[in-house]
């Protein structure tokens, strides 16, 4: 019989890039999510059966019979989105997952959840790199729902033996990514900008989409009544100036980054992960920062700026 894996949010960038490596490794990739998925994007992105829909309990009886995993994608995936509406933001990331545990303790207790976190509900702690075992200290709407979420997992994991595993994932990045600092300075230097906030000594540490989603196959082996927490990163603190300055040479200015020292709320200061329990799953990361930097320069020239000209977000 068929695999099947149902993923939510499947139009969405993680989405996108997980259906993918779960079509590659032969399962049934069933999509549920909003957002214009034509017969083309299907086709490139392995979604062999499109649903338009809310993860709701009724979508998810629908649409989620027989599958072995639901990869949990849909939600809110902005910490500046969660500033500005709280509420809604709440909702596309508690509530929907409230579903999907519901729904696999009702209907599918055989059915795997595994759940995208992220490393915003660390918060800004004292000492780095940052362990799955420190207490978690959000400082955001968005890192405080994800908390929530993961305190669902565990209790549903622990009270009713949904087999869970949650991924803390922490800078993610790659081609079709049309946000944050990437995106924003590509289309600045289309616009022959070289201003940005902060002081360019922040650090982030950075993981390809693509990578990401070898860890969501790689999470099947291990979800389970125990609720595995693993981090999924490059493991590297990398300085924003780094960054920017390797996507400048990439894009093929001269001039180099000016910041303006404006403060980003929300976002601690400082991302380095501690990625050894990820490391034990037999996962790390394939694609270097600088490697995935030019990779996404060369997609933003050959096709973002299209999807900016044909009002496509």
């Amino acid at each position: 019989m068929t695999k099947r894996v149902l993923v939510t949010g499947t139009c969405g960038f993680i989405g996108r890039y997980t259906a993918r490596r779960f079509h590659d490794a032969d399962y049934y990739v069933i999509g549920i999510g909003h957002g214009n998925c034509t017969q083309d994007d299907m086709l490139q992105w392995g979604i062999d059966e499109w649903h338009v829909s809310d993860v709701t309990m009724d979508a998810l009886k629908v649409y989620a019979g027989d599958c072995e995993a639901i990869v949990h994608c849909a939600g809110s995936g902005s910490v500046g989105f969660s500033l500005q509406e709280p509420m809604k933001d709440f909702e596309r990331t508690v509530l929907t997952t409230h579903y999907v545990l519901e729904y696999i303790r009702l209907y599918s207790p055989q059915t795997k959840l595994i759940y995208p976190s992220s490393a915003a509900v660390y918060g800004n702690q004292s000492v780095l790199p940052l362990r799955e075992d420190m207490v978690p200290n959000p400082i955001s709407p968005y890192g405080v729902h994800k908390k929530i979420v993961e305190e669902l997992c565990k209790m549903y994991a622990s009270q009713y033996r949904v087999n869970v595993a949650i991924l803390r994932l922490f800078s993610v990045y790659g081609e079709g990514l049309r946000k944050q600092l990437l995106w924003d300075a590509c289309q600045k230097l289309s616009e022959g900008k070289n201003v940005f906030w902060g002081t360019g000594e922040e650090t982030r540490d950075w993981v390809h989409a693509e990578d990401v989603a070898q860890m969501m196959l790689c999470a099947m082996k291990h979800a389970s009544e125990e609720c595995p927490i693993v981090n999924v990163a490059g493991g590297e603190a990398v300085r924003i100036d780094d960054v920017l300055s390797c996507l400048f040479e990439a894009y093929g200015r001269k001039d180099a980054p000016y910041f303006g020292g404006q403060v980003n709320v929300g976002n601690p200061n400082h991302y380095a992960a501690d990625i050894k329990s990820a490391q034990e799953w037999g996962w790390k990361p394939r694609i270097e920062i600088a490697d995935g930097i030019q990779r996404y320069v060369r997609w933003y020239l050959n096709e973002g700026q299209g999807c900016i000209s044909a009002g496509i977000k």
